[in-house]
């Protein structure tokens, strides 16, 4: 490197410092985005094991079935009252029909199905393209609705995309990611 004459080597140097980032920013520029770039790798990494082996076994947490209360006994002491029989029509049971967990089925009570990856939902399915709380299958006077709750990817009743809540039949395919889901009698 020349030295523009009539300068010192002292005012050259502080001219170069003066125009350009010093060795110490250059450093911790460059151990930055190594940083990110490993963590870019290893985020990639755990995607691509997931989804070729599937969650890891500590992640899963087993769900104990919490055992139906029947009926209370009535106040004179005879027998419990008996519960009130399923029209032939109605719908006894969600079923996953496509997917990871196909084949799987969720009794229908009158209480909503939260479906999604949350581990608190009713129905955990391990879909990519399923949000933590994804939909919510729900009985309303004796009908059948499926709700979408502002999922990502949507809630497809059939082939047309959720906007609003939309009555289901039996049969009737919900399809949440790669996963489907059908009411059945």
């Amino acid at each position: 490197m020349a030295v523009p004459t009539g300068t010192t080597p002292a005012e050259a140097r502080q001219g170069l410092k003066s125009g350009s980032m010093s060795n110490l920013t250059l450093i911790l520029i460059k151990i930055a985005y190594l940083a990110v770039l490993w963590l870019f790798v290893l985020m990639a990494v755990g995607v691509i094991s997931t989804d070729l082996f599937g969650p890891s076994k500590k992640k899963k947490k087993s769900r104990k079935q919490r055992p139906r209360p029947q009926g209370r006994p009535s106040p004179q002491g005879g027998p419990p009252p008996r519960p009130q029989r399923s029209r032939r029509s109605e719908p006894t049971v969600l079923a996953v029909t496509q997917g990871s967990l196909s084949g799987t089925t969720v009794d229908l009570s009158r209480q909503p199905i939260l479906i999604g990856r949350a581990p608190d939902s009713t129905l955990v399915i391990t879909d990519d393209y399923a949000s933590g709380r994804h939909a919510r299958v729900y009985s309303d006077q004796g009908r059948w609705f499926v709700e979408d709750l502002n999922s990502t990817n949507g809630t497809y009743l059939g082939q047309q995309k959720l906007s609003r809540p939309q009555p289901i039949t039996v049969g009737q395919p919900i399809r949440i990611g790669k996963t489907v889901l059908e009411l059945r009698k």
